[in-house]
C-alpha cells in the first residue's frame, strides 16, 4: 500500500463532501426505542395507580410499624395443696370455660367432709339440748315470777288484815269504853243497895268481857305486825296501823321471790341490778315485749329464742357448718377448671406432682378478648382520640387480610416512663428523643374461628383521622369513671 503524504491528508480533509443523492432513502425508527418509551409510559400509570392511594393514605391516616397483638392470660392455679392425679390439657388445646384441666387427689378432702359433718351433727344435738335447758329455766323463771307475786299479795293482804284487826281493836275498845262507863254508874248505886246485885253482876260481867274481848283484838293486831316484820308495839309518834310505805317491795319473803327470779332469768341473759325493786323488775320485764303490748307469752318466747346457751350452741352449729362448706368448697377446688375460653400455654404440671395452693400449673390464653397495642409517636399523637376507626394489616396474613379497629384508650405514660428503669433526666446528660404512648386498639370485627390472631404478631394500623369518631366515649382522650363500685360519698363514682 503506497504510503499517503501529509499535503494529500489534508487535501482530503479540506474537500467537502458531495451532498447526497436526492434518491437516498431517509432511516426508519428503531422499535426499541418505542417499547422503551411504551415501558416508562406503563410505569408511569403503575406508578400513580400505586402511589396516588397511598399519598392519599399518608395524609388522611396515622401508622406506626411498632405495634402488635397483645390479650389477656388467665394464669391456673391450684386453690389447695395436693397429689395431681390427672393432667387432661396439653399446650395449645382450645378449651371452654368450665372444662376440666387438672384434677387433685380427692381421698384426703372426703376425709375432711366426713369429719366436718360429724361435727355438725354434733352441733345440732347441743342446740337440741341448750333449747330444752332453756325451755326448762322458762318455766322456772314464770314459776318463780308467780312466787313473787304471791308473795307481793301475800303482804298486801296481811297489810289489808292488819288494818281491819285495828279496826277490830278499836270497836273492841269502843266496847269496853261503854262497859266501863255503866259499870262505874251502877257500881255506887249498888254500894246504896239502889240496883240489885244481880243487875251488878251483869254490869260487871259484860266490863269483864269488853276488857277480854279488847285484848283479844289488840294480841291479834300485834300477831299481825310481827308476821309483816314490825315490832308489836309502834315507836313513839305511831299508831298500830302504821307500816312503812315500800314494806311490799323490802319484805322478807318478796325480797327471797325477787332474788329467786332474778337467779332464773340471769340464765335466760336477762339482768337486774340488786337495787331494783321487784315492781320496778317486773315493769321493765313486761317491756320486752316486740311488739310493746306487755305481752308475757311473747317475752318468754323472746326469752327462750335469746338464750346465751342456745346461742352459744346455735353459734357452735353455724361454725361446724361453715367448716363443712369450707371442707366441701375445698373438695370441689381438687377439681382445677377453665376459668376463660382460650388455649392452653405453658403447662408446667404432671400426674403424680404435688402442688400448692397459688402455683401456677398453666396458662390460658384467651381468643376473644385481644387488641393491638400501637406505640405511636408523641408527634402522631395530636390528632387521635377514643373512637377513630383503625385499618390494621397483620404481616402474618399481608394484603389478603385486612382487620378493621377503634382507638379504645391511651396508656397514661410512654414507655420509658413506664419502663422498669425509667430515665433520668435529672442526672444532666439529657438527650432528647422522640417518645411512644402505647395506645390501645380494639377489634370490630373479629373473629377467631375464621382469621386468628397469634399474641405478638406484628401490626401496622392506620388511624383514619379524617374519619368521625363513633362509639362509646368517642372524641375523648380519657375514659370516663368507672361505675361498678359505689364511691364513699355514695356518688357511684
Amino acid at each position: 500500500m503506497p504510503a499517503t503524504s501529509p499535503q494529500h491528508v489534508d487535501q482530503a480533509l479540506s474537500t467537502p463532501s458531495p451532498p447526497p443523492s436526492a434518491a437516498t432513502p431517509a432511516p426508519k425508527p428503531s422499535h426499541r426505542k418505542l417499547w422503551i418509551r411504551i415501558g416508562i409510559l406503563l410505569v408511569l400509570v403503575a406508578a400513580a395507580i400505586a402511589g396516588i392511594p397511598w399519598l392519599i393514605r399518608s395524609f388522611s391516616t396515622v401508622s406506626t410499624d411498632d405495634a402488635y397483638v397483645n390479650g389477656h392470660v388467665t394464669f391456673v392455679a391450684p386453690r389447695i395443696a395436693g397429689q395431681v392425679t390427672r393432667v387432661l390439657v396439653d399446650d395449645n388445646n382450645r378449651v371452654r370455660k368450665g372444662d376440666l384441666l387438672v384434677e387433685i387427689d380427692k381421698k384426703p378432702f372426703i376425709v375432711q367432709v366426713e369429719i366436718a359433718q360429724a361435727a355438725v351433727d354434733a352441733a345440732k344435738a347441743d342446740l337440741s339440748f341448750a333449747q330444752a335447758q332453756a325451755r326448762a329455766t322458762v318455766g322456772q323463771t314464770r314459776s318463780q315470777k308467780f312466787n313473787l307475786d304471791r308473795a307481793m299479795e301475800d303482804v298486801h293482804n296481811q297489810i289489808q288484815l292488819l288494818n281491819l284487826k285495828v279496826a277490830t281493836l278499836n270497836s273492841q275498845q269502843a266496847t269496853l269504853t261503854l262497859a266501863q262507863a255503866n259499870y262505874d254508874r251502877i257500881k255506887p248505886a249498888f254500894e246504896t243497895k239502889a240496883v240489885s246485885k244481880e243487875e251488878f253482876d251483869q254490869k260487871s260481867e259484860a266490863l269483864d268481857v269488853a276488857k277480854a274481848k279488847r285484848e283479844e283484838a289488840l294480841q291479834a293486831v300485834y300477831q299481825v305486825r310481827v308476821s309483816l316484820g314490825l315490832p308489836p308495839i309502834p315507836g313513839k309518834g305511831e299508831t298500830l296501823s302504821t307500816i312503812p310505805k315500800d314494806l311490799d317491795e323490802t319484805f322478807s319473803s318478796v325480797k327471797q321471790a325477787q332474788a329467786s327470779v332474778m337467779n332464773s332469768a340471769a340464765k335466760l341473759g336477762v339482768i337486774y341490778p340488786f337495787d331494783k325493786s321487784p315492781s320496778e323488775m317486773i315493769k321493765d320485764f313486761l317491756k320486752r315485749d316486740p311488739e310493746g303490748k306487755e305481752n308475757i307469752d311473747r317475752i318468754y318466747a323472746q326469752l327462750l329464742k335469746d338464750a346465751p346457751s342456745v346461742k352459744q350452741a346455735e353459734t357452735k352449729l353455724s361454725q361446724a357448718k361453715s367448716n363443712l362448706d369450707q371442707a366441701n368448697l375445698n373438695l370441689s377446688y381438687c377439681e382445677v377448671r377453665a376459668e376463660i375460653d382460650g388455649v392452653v400455654a405453658r403447662r408446667n404440671v404432671n400426674p403424680g406432682n404435688n402442688v400448692v395452693a397459688g402455683q401456677t400449673v398453666m396458662a390460658v390464653r384467651s381468643l376473644t378478648e385481644i387488641w393491638v397495642d400501637a406505640n405511636f409517636k408523641e408527634t402522631q399523637l395530636a390528632d387521635l382520640r377514643i373512637g377513630q376507626a383503625v385499618d390494621l394489616d397483620v404481616d402474618m396474613y399481608g394484603s389478603r387480610q385486612r382487620f378493621q379497629g377503634r382507638i379504645s384508650g391511651f396508656t397514661m405514660g410512654t414507655g420509658s416512663t413506664l419502663a422498669l428503669l425509667p430515665a433520668e433526666n435529672a442526672t444532666g446528660n439529657f438527650v432528647k428523643v422522640v417518645q411512644r404512648l402505647p395506645v390501645r386498639i380494639e377489634l370490630t370485627d373479629y373473629d377467631p374461628d375464621k382469621t386468628t390472631l397469634f399474641i405478638g404478631l406484628s401490626v401496622t394500623p392506620h388511624v383514619r383521622i379524617n374519619v368521625p369518631p363513633t362509639g362509646p366515649d368517642a372524641g375523648k382522650l380519657l375514659q370516663p369513671y368507672r361505675t361498678t363500685a359505689t364511691a364513699p360519698d355514695g356518688s357511684g363514682q
